[in-house]
This record gives C-alpha cells, structure tokens and sequence, in this order.
C-alpha cells in the first residue's frame, strides 16, 4: 500500500489572490471533467450521479481504465475512491488554512498496485509517477483557479 501526501501552498507573491471559494469551484470543476488538469489523463466520464455530492466517473489514466466513485465534502475536500481498475484505493484533494495567507491544497492518496508487492521497486516506481502526476494536476488546477481570478477563461 501506497502513502503519499503533499501540500503546496495556493497563494504566491505576484500572483491574484485565490479565495478558499474559487479554489473549491476549480476542484469541483476538475472532479467532473479532470482531461483539461491532468495531462495524463485521455478519458474523463461521468457515468452516474447518486446525489448532488457523490458521483462516479470512468477515466482512463497511464492507458489504464479505472472506476472511481467521487464525494464532494464542501467546502474543503474532494475525495476519490477507486472502485475498479488495476490500482485501487483514495485519493484527496483538501482544502486547508484559515484565510488566503495561509490557504493550501493537500493531496493525499492511499493505494494498492495489483501485481506490485509492497515495499518493490515496481511499487515505488509507481508512487513516484503517481506523485509527480498529481504535483502537475494541482499546479495546472491552480493555474486555472488564478486565471479565473485574473478574469480570463479557465482554459
């Protein structure tokens, strides 16, 4: 079993200021369509919706298929349990600080590599793919979050 965690803080020197409000709007945005945040991702679906807050979605990631059921804790974590595919487990994206000084995302993860001992290279070898993915999937959905807050397009 994999366990990583890492925060990077949300607001930079020279950057527009991004509230706890528009930091939760681009996670929720990214929980229903990842492709335009994460670049290793080719597939992104929503195939049922059980409320408002809890979700499932097929993506395809590293050319591998997974199920993964999503809940939206607003306002301050997204949590991703993979219910399918060659690696399962959970994902968070969280929210923490109290105010804009100190706002900072989290993201954290839990999983099993099928065909992987613990403690093998294999292992680690995908822990540190999953690290960097999730490094560049939260720089690019704060990049967005910061483009929102400069009042252009997300995209």
């Amino acid at each position: 079993m994999l366990f990583v965690t890492r925060s990077l803080q949300v607001n930079e020197p020279g950057e527009p200021v991004v509230t706890r409000e528009m930091l939760w709007d681009g996670l929720v945005a990214k929980a229903g369509n990842a492709l335009p945040f994460v670049k290793v991702m080719s597939h992104c679906d929503v195939i049922e919706r059980h409320s408002d807050t809890v979700f499932d979605r097929e993506i395809t990631l590293h050319g591998s298929q997974f199920t993964e059921r999503i809940t939206l804790e607003k306002p301050h974590r997204v949590v991703f349990t993979r219910l399918a595919g060659p690696v399962l487990g959970v994902i968070t994206n969280e929210i923490e600080g109290a105010g804009t000084d100190d706002l900072a995302l989290r993201f954290s993860f839990a999983l099993a590599v099928a065909d992987a001992p613990a403690g093998s290279p294999a292992e680690k070898d995908y822990a540190d793919t999953m690290t960097q993915d999730y490094l560049d999937a939260v720089a690019s959905t704060l990049s967005a979050v910061r483009r929102i807050a400069r009042g252009e397009t997300a995209a």
